[in-house]
């Protein structure tokens, strides 16, 4: 099955050689489950040919904001408009929750209580998981026809439902503690208060349910409904 991986932006240089860029983290996320995967730079302004491109798709994180304005997010968003009417499995994660979210009738905001930085424990789906956050952004309103699945303190709308075939959440479940320590000593200095960075950093060994998540992700891939 081939999962096309529509990139909002690019890894730190500080990870690329040692984790690779986004679409490699998936790849490894979803590692044995006999998917193959085609990224498409879509931040670079690289996109398929249509929905039909692949047999269901994934948007990836971002350091851009939904709201912001960039040549590449009005064809993301009528991408992932078309992707839905043609009935085809999409995940989103972080940055790739709030576009389809946006793109579908949602609101997305620069949160005013601020950053979510290191391993969180989210509801989702009706069951207490362990993720890594790194996002201030988030969706203040679901769109019509969604259901709200998830949610954590601070984040009332961490996971979105649209049928069987749409799933996304605002954590990061391909972030491995590698990620979040680079991220933590070079991407937020200045940016993330520090109180946040040191509670982040001393979370950085707690277990993540990475496993359940990408079981949850593939399940949409594969079957739509991860119950049916």
């Amino acid at each position: 099955m081939k999962i096309g991986i529509l990139k909002t932006g690019h890894a730190p240089d500080i990870v690329l050689g040692e984790l690779g860029d986004y679409d490699a983290m998936f790849a490894r996320l979803l590692d044995g489950r006999g998917f193959d995967f085609a990224p498409y730079n879509v931040v670079d302004e690289e996109f398929p040919d249509g929905p039909h491109a692949a047999d269901g798709w994934l948007v990836t994180g971002s350091k851009h904001g939904v709201y912001e304005d960039h040549p590449w997010l009005p064809p993301l968003e009528r991408l992932i408009r078309d992707i839905r009417a043609a009935d085809l499995p999409l995940v989103g994660v972080c940055f790739g929750h709030q576009v389809i979210a946006q793109a579908l009738g949602g609101t997305v905001v620069k949160h005013p209580d601020g950053w979510r930085v290191g391993a969180t424990t989210y509801e989702i789906d009706g069951r207490p998981l362990t993720l890594n956050a790194w996002h201030q952004d988030q969706v203040v309103k679901a769109p019509p026809g969604s259901q709200v699945v998830g949610s954590a303190e601070g984040c009332e709308i961490a996971a979105l439902r649209y049928g069987p075939r749409i799933f996304s959440i605002q954590p990061h479940p391909e972030f491995n503690a590698t990620m979040m320590d680079r991220l933590i000593e070079h991407r937020a200095i200045g940016v993330v208060p520090d109180p946040l960075r040191d509670h982040a950093r001393a979370r950085l060994d707690t277990p993540t349910d990475t496993d359940a998540m990408a079981q949850t992700i593939a399940d949409i891939f594969t079957k739509g409904d991860p119950d049916g």
